[in-house]
Order: C-alpha cells, then sequence, then structure tokens
C-alpha cells in the first residue's frame, strides 16, 4: 500500500533559532509525522516543548554523530528530512568531533567550506535513502516578497549603496565567505565571516557610524536545502542600534524568520527600509526594485 505523500514520515535535523521550531509545526500542521534529530549545545529548549506538543520523537546527538542521526533516521523509516537552523561554525573548527561516518565524508572534501562539508553530507545521506528536502519546503510564506517592503523606500544615496553593494556581497557569497556586507558611501565598511549577521552589523555601526546599508544576499547558486539566508526582528534590532538604514535581502530566498508582518512591522517602527532584490533584476543592472 502506498503512503500518501502528505503522510510520509519526516526527518528534522535541528540547529538552533527558531528556524527548527517552524519547520516542525508547519510539518505536523500537514500531517506529517516527524522524528527531531537535535543537535546538542545549538537546538534550543523551546524545540523540546514543540516536539512534545506536535507529538514528536526527540533524538539528541553530539555535533559530529552523522552515523547517529542516520540510524535514527532508518529506524523511524525515514526517506525524506530538513536540515533547519544553523550551527555556529566557530565549532566545525573547535569543538567538532566526527565520527567514523563524518570521517568518511571529510575524506572525499576538496574544500573544508561548510557548504562543501554540508552537501557531502547530504550526498552520503542520499546513498543511505534519506534526501533532503529544501529547507523552507514548509515555510514559503516567510521567504521575502520583491520590491520595495517597507513604507519608506531607499533615498538616492541608499539606493547608489545598494547598487554597489550587489556585486560586492554576491562575489563574498560565492566564495562562501558569508552572505552580508555593509556599505557606506559605496565603500564596503563590514564582511560577514563566522560571526554572523549581526555582530557583523554591530561591527559596521562602530567603524563607520550611522547611515550604512546592509546587504544580505543568497549565494549565486544557493542550494536551498541548507544554509539558506535568514533575518529577523533581531536583526532589525542590530541595525536600529548601528543606525545602519537600509536592508536588501534576496526575494523568494530568504527567510524572514519571525514572520514579514512583524520583520517589516519592526522596520517601519525604526525608520528602515527593507527592499527584497529580484536576482536575474540585480545580474542584468544591479538595480534596486521598486
Amino acid at each position: 500500500m502506498t503512503v500518501p505523500a502528505h503522510a510520509l514520515p519526516l526527518g528534522l535535523i535541528a540547529g538552533n533559532g527558531r528556524f527548527p521550531c517552524l519547520v516542525l509545526e508547519a510539518a505536523h500542521a500537514q500531517g506529517r509525522p516527524v522524528t527531531v534529530v537535535a543537535i546538542k549545545d545549538e537546538a534550543e529548549p523551546a524545540l523540546v516543548a514543540a516536539a512534545e506538543a506536535c507529538g514528536a520523537a526527540l533524538h539528541w546527538v553530539s555535533l559530529g554523530q552523522l552515523g547517529k542521526v542516520i540510524s535514527v533516521l532508518k529506524a523511524a523509516s525515514i526517506t525524506e528530512a530538513v536540515m533547519a537552523g544553523q550551527v555556529k561554525h566557530v565549532k566545525i573548527f573547535s569543538d567538532f568531533m566526527p565520527d567514523l561516518t563524518l570521517l568518511s565524508v571529510i575524506r572525499r572534501l576538496t574544500s573544508k567550506s561548510t557548504d562543501s562539508l554540508i552537501a557531502a553530507v547530504a550526498e552520503v545521506m542520499q546513498e543511505k535513502g534519506i534526501g533532503l528536502l529544501d529547507s523552507t519546503a514548509f515555510l514559503s510564506p516567510l521567504l521575502a516578497g520583491s520590491g520595495v517592503l517597507t513604507r519608506r523606500g531607499p533615498d538616492v544615496r541608499e539606493e547608489g549603496d545598494l547598487a554597489f553593494g550587489y556585486s560586492q556581497a554576491d562575489a563574498v557569497a560565492g566564495l562562501d565567505i558569508g552572505q552580508t556586507i555593509v556599505v557606506k558611501d559605496r565603500a564596503v565598511v563590514a564582511v560577514e565571516a563566522m560571526e554572523g549577521t549581526d555582530e557583523t552589523i554591530a561591527r559596521a555601526g562602530r567603524l563607520a557610524g550611522a547611515g550604512a546599508v546592509v546587504v544580505k544576499v543568497a549565494k549565486p547558486k544557493q542550494d536551498m536545502r541548507f544554509d539558506v539566508p535568514v533575518v529577523g526582528v533581531p536583526t532589525i534590532a542590530a541595525m536600529r542600534a548601528a543606525g545602519a538604514t537600509t536592508l536588501s535581502v534576496d526575494a523568494g530566498k530568504t527567510l524572514l524568520i519571525d514572520g514579514p508582518a512583524a520583520v517589516i512591522a519592526a522596520a517601519d517602527e525604526a525608520g528602515i527600509a527593507v527592499v527584497g532584490r529580484q536576482r536575474q533584476a540585480a545580474a542584468a543592472g544591479a538595480e534596486v526594485p521598486s
């Protein structure tokens, strides 16, 4: 007997932040039985309550225990899984203790970038019969729209900084360095690396003061199964504290994790302009959507 797609069991590999809880709740609402594999010291306590509310089995693993992740999912007869939530990149280079399964993955790598590592993990999981779905598969209503999203649009100076910043941000993201840059007066003030978006914005505020614009982009060949761009109300708060005045995100590729209404309301209250860039238009002429 064929199981309907909407009733197939789903695996959720959970890192930090609200992202895993949102995926769990959305999948549960669609009738998918969910098994959660949560990474210790990353997944948040709220995930425990969410799993209980959704009737989801919850298993804890240490970072690097890929073999255990696969064993848990296989025992639950899972053939589809979602990765949601980040793992702090610095941990991959400090507290990272790979098991034998993950060691076999690392030996395949020609580059030790985060993207290369996760893509190789996805390949091994597929070999074991577990395919990774797009991490946004259950959260399409949270993806950023296109055009000016706030009451205020960018002014002429901000438009110039955005147009300048797009090619720089795309280049940085293409090198798998980071997804965010901060620009002021057509100069790059700060580039995100392992510290994360909010720390990058704070650093830019210390270096350049008020009036900068923040450009957050998807990678040129963004794999939507993992590491999709995410912004939320805390991003707006970080911008407000740093005096940044405009935020650009990639439409259809960036999650507004607290919900579009909440993020846009916070931006409107702070007088920050938010735009959703269409990548095709940017590639053609790097123009700000209107």
